[in-house]
C-alpha cells in the first residue's frame, strides 16, 4: 500500500491509504475518521458506516428460499462484488449456506482484505471452507457457456441498476444480463440486487425477463433516498 497522506485536517480527516489503476479505472481505498471509503473512478462506492442493506441483500435471499415451505437445505449462493466485505461476512456467519462463491474483479479490493484494513470487516471469510474466491468479472464468469448453477445470486455491483460507475456494468442489468442469470439459478432459485434508490423500471425488467415474484426491500438512510434490495424468483 501507499503511505496514507491527509487530504484535509479535523475529526473527519480524509486519508488515502491506497490507489491503484487498473483496466476498469481507478479504484482508492480511503479512511475518513474510523471509516473506510472505495472510491471508483472519482465516484463514491459503498464505506464502512452501514451495512444493512449489504447483510439484508444475504439474508433475504435466504428467506426467498424458504417461502411457501420452498425450504433448499444447504444452498449455493454467488456473491457478485466483495465491497467491504459485509455480505461475504453475513453469508459465512449463516451456517445454512453451502457453496460460498464471491466474484470480484479488482485485485486491490481482494489485496484490502487479505492484507489490508479492510480484513476487519469480512472477518477472514475469505479463508472459510465454504467460499471460492473468483477474481474476474462477473458478468463474463456468468456467460460462461459450462457455468454452474446456484440457489442464490446476490449482486451488488456498482451503484445498481440505474447508476453504474463503469459503463460495462450496464450490461448487467439490461435484457441480455437478466436472461444470463435467469439461466444460472437453479428452477425456484432466487435473485437479490443491491441498489443505491429504488427502481420501478428494474422491477419491470425483472418481470419481462422472466422472474416472478418480484418485491422490494427499502433501508432507510441518514441522507437522501433509501438503500434498496431487489429481489425475484426463477420460476420453477
Amino acid at each position: 500500500m501507499t503511505t496514507a497522506l491527509p487530504e484535509r485536517d479535523g475529526p473527519e480527516a480524509v486519508v488515502t491509504l491506497d490507489r491503484r489503476e487498473g483496466p476498469f479505472g481507478e479504484v482508492v481505498l480511503r479512511q475518513r475518521g474510523r471509516h473506510f471509503e472505495i472510491i471508483a473512478n472519482g465516484c463514491f462506492l459503498m464505506d464502512t458506516a452501514d451495512g444493512r442493506s449489504e447483510r439484508l441483500l444475504i439474508q433475504a435471499a435466504l428467506d426467498e428460499l424458504d417461502r411457501n415451505g420452498r425450504r433448499v437445505e444447504r444452498p449455493a449462493v454467488l456473491i457478485g462484488g466483495l465491497g467491504v466485505g459485509f455480505s461475504l461476512a453475513y453469508a459465512v456467519a449463516e451456517p445454512r449456506w453451502g457453496r460460498i462463491a464471491i466474484v470480484e474483479r479488482e485485485t486491490a479490493i481482494i489485496d484490502w482484505h487479505r492484507n489490508g484494513p479492510l480484513g476487519a470487516f469480512s472477518g477472514g471469510a475469505l479463508d472459510d471452507d465454504r467460499v471460492t474466491v473468483l477474481h474476474t468479472d462477473l458478468l463474463e464468469y456468468l456467460a460462461a457457456a459450462d457455468g454452474e448453477r446456484y440457489d442464490a445470486l446476490c449482486l451488488d455491483i456498482d451503484n445498481g441498476p440505474d447508476w453504474t460507475v463503469t459503463d460495462s456494468n450496464n450490461g448487467l442489468y439490461g435484457a441480455d444480463g437478466l436472461a444470463v442469470l435467469w439461466h444460472r439459478l437453479q428452477a425456484g432459485g432466487v435473485l437479490a440486487v443491491w441498489s443505491a434508490q429504488p427502481s420501478t423500471a428494474f422491477e419491470e425488467a425483472l418481470r419481462a425477463a422472466g422472474f416472478s415474484d418480484v418485491v422490494t426491500h427499502e433501508i432507510p438512510v441518514p441522507r437522501g433516498v433509501p438503500d434498496v434490495v431487489h429481489l425475484a424468483r426463477r420460476a420453477g
